[in-house]
């Protein structure tokens, strides 16, 4: 399914294939050759998506671009089945495994893997050739690498990132407190926008 959002369709290559339960939304872009498959979501929430050329989007991954981080594929990427990318900036020749996630203002640079369930951490910049190993957490610029049991080291680097004031524009609440209501509200009020999208196909 195609659907306009904030004035702008999705434009999708000739040659490109998009499944009849994937939706695409807004101003996304999908190059030459690419496959967008059963269930992927591409939405542009305020900034663009840019697929290059034979990207391939698996069962069910979810694309968003952010008014603050366009979301961009290079050439030959694969994204896997259940991945979640926000606001970042892929390279070419990367390989996204099942279950990888990568946040808002992220880069990962060419011929990189993020292997099943690693995450790559908000305004984390991986260079050329760097994995990411399965359940993994890379954070920071210049990355760091850390396996899911070293929270605490991970906090040291993560905290300095600011993910609710750089995604939200809150500062972290104070312990025993909570941004949530706020947080809430601001982000339903951007997303009540697709209350006024307009489906402009139903299938490829």
């Amino acid at each position: 399914m195609l659907l306009e959002h904030r004035g702008a369709a999705p434009e999708v290559h000739p040659t490109a294939y998009i499944a009849p339960t994937a939706v695409l939304c807004g101003d996304v872009h999908v190059g030459p050759h690419c496959r967008v498959l059963f269930g992927a979501i591409i939405s542009a929430e305020g900034g663009p998506v840019h697929l290059g050329e034979q990207c391939v989007v698996m069962e069910n991954a979810v694309l968003r671009g952010t008014p603050r981080d366009p979301l961009r594929l290079g050439n030959h990427v694969l994204a896997g089945p259940h991945s979640y990318l926000t606001g970042c900036t892929v390279e070419d020749s990367v390989f996204l495994a099942t279950g990888s996630t990568v946040f808002n203002g992220a880069r990962i640079g060419t011929r990189s893997e993020i292997r099943v369930n690693a995450v790559v951490h908000l305004r984390t910049h991986l260079p050329p050739d760097t994995t990411v190993p399965i359940g993994w957490i890379a954070v920071g610029d210049p990355a760091q690498l850390f396996p899911p049991d070293q929270h605490e080291h991970l906090w040291k680097v993560q905290r300095e990132l600011d993910f609710p004031g750089y995604v939200f524009g809150l500062a972290r609440a104070a312990e025993g407190e909570t941004t949530m209501p706020e947080l809430t509200r601001r982000y339903s009020r951007a997303l009540g926008q697709h209350n006024n999208d307009r489906t402009i196909a139903s299938d490829s």
